[in-house]
């Protein structure tokens, strides 16, 4: 299998499956101590007069005005969203807002802890297989890697039983979601089972809110990965979403790995036809079983695990609900009063209008929502 290292000309959004599947970053979030969760309040945030992305000042007058007339796909230039993205709506949806406006604030120890966990993401990968670096120079060369090592994956997935790191993608509510499975195998009963892994800085499980987060994500995956298995994602749909060019002849270092892998293609559009054609008809079936394992950071120790059932109702309902704030339909909301513990050690909670209302939008926050066509 390989592993895309994008060059400077690519931005990181090429790749196309940059999905956090980990949950270090909220586990900041959990009252694991009361001690250290007081302390954090009085940690100074964003002040309201922070930095944009042009390292420019940008109050919050400036940051929501005219939002009445840019959803936040468009405000945020994007082409789609990430799994996790839906998932951490579920923690705090105006947390994600601050996030998406103001990247900046995240702490170096919890940038610590996210690497940590993704070290062990990559441990575990390399038990499988090795990891190949191939430059790309264009999203299309990214998003071919990709490809390829989906076309990769699903023989290994059948004869082996066991991969790791697989790539999804669908179109959900009219919105390209992907994302990235952490580990596929089949059960001693011939079931596929989903398992995703969780590291804890601290060696207990983590609060219902955080678990109720982890089996979203896991559910959204299972919902795009069958998916992808029974037709329903279509290469006009990814084409539409991310504005790729499939026409567009492939690097000489994509085409070279996709040789080696005894794939004769010239394109993306090549990769493509192989892709959907395998995917749909190597008998690959939906996912049976969902599970979660918690681990801690420093000992590996295995904290609990947790199977999920999947209701698909209940997903759709709430998919419908957060995309209806990605689309301008509605306004971003905070939490409600029996979760505002949360906003202990929320990055943004010096600025948030949501916590300064008691629950309520300030008219210097939220925007008139678009009327849902």
């Amino acid at each position: 299998m390989a592993e895309t290292r994008e060059e400077e000309t690519v931005s990181a959004e090429a790749s196309g499956f940059s999905d956090l599947s980990d949950s270090e970053f909220l586990e900041f979030l959990d009252l694991e101590d009361a001690q250290e969760s007081n302390a954090l309040v009085n940690m100074p945030g964003p002040s309201s007069e922070s930095l944009g992305k042009d390292d420019k000042p940008i109050s919050l007058q400036n940051w929501k005005r005219g939002l009445d007339i840019l959803s936040p796909m468009e405000r945020f230039h994007l082409k789609y969203l990430y799994v996790t993205d839906l998932a951490t709506q579920n923690w705090c949806e105006l947390q994600t807002a601050y996030g998406k406006e103001l990247p900046g604030f995240l702490a170096p120890e919890k940038a610590a802890v996210l690497d940590t966990g993704a070290s062990i993401h990559l441990a575990r990968e390399l038990e499988l297989h090795d990891l190949v670096t191939v430059p790309v120079t264009t999203k299309e060369d990214a998003w071919a890697i990709k490809f390829l090592n989906i076309l990769l994956m699903i023989p290994a997935l059948q004869s082996e039983g066991h991969i790791r790191e697989f790539p999804v993608f669908g179109e959900v509510e009219g919105v390209l979601l992907v994302g990235v499975i952490d580990e596929l195998h089949y059960t001693a009963k011939g079931e596929l089972e989903l398992a995703e892994l969780k590291t804890r800085r601290r060696p207990m499980l983590p609060l219902e809110a955080q678990k109720k987060k982890d089996c979203f994500q896991v559910s959204l995956y299972k919902y795009i990965f069958d998916a992808m298995v029974q037709g329903k994602v279509t290469p006009a749909s990814l084409i539409h979403h991310t504005k790729l060019c499939p026409e567009k002849p492939l690097g000489p270092s994509v085409l070279r790995h996709a040789r080696k892998g005894g794939f004769s293609v010239k394109s993306l559009g090549d990769l493509m036809e192989l892709v959907f054609l395998s995917l749909t008809l190597s008998d690959l079936p939906v996912i049976d079983i969902l599970k979660i394992e918690y681990i801690h950071q420093e000992t590996a120790t295995v904290l609990g695990t947790e199977i999920v059932a999947f209701e698909e109702k209940e997903v759709r309902a709430k998919v419908q609900h957060y995309m209806a704030y990605w689309m301008g339909h509605r306004e971003p909301q905070g939490v409600d009063v029996e979760e505002a513990w949360k906003c202990r050690t929320c990055t943004y909670a010096d600025i948030c209008e949501w916590r300064k209302g008691s629950g309520v939008l300030g008219s210097t926050l939220g925007p008139q929502a678009k009327k849902a066509k």
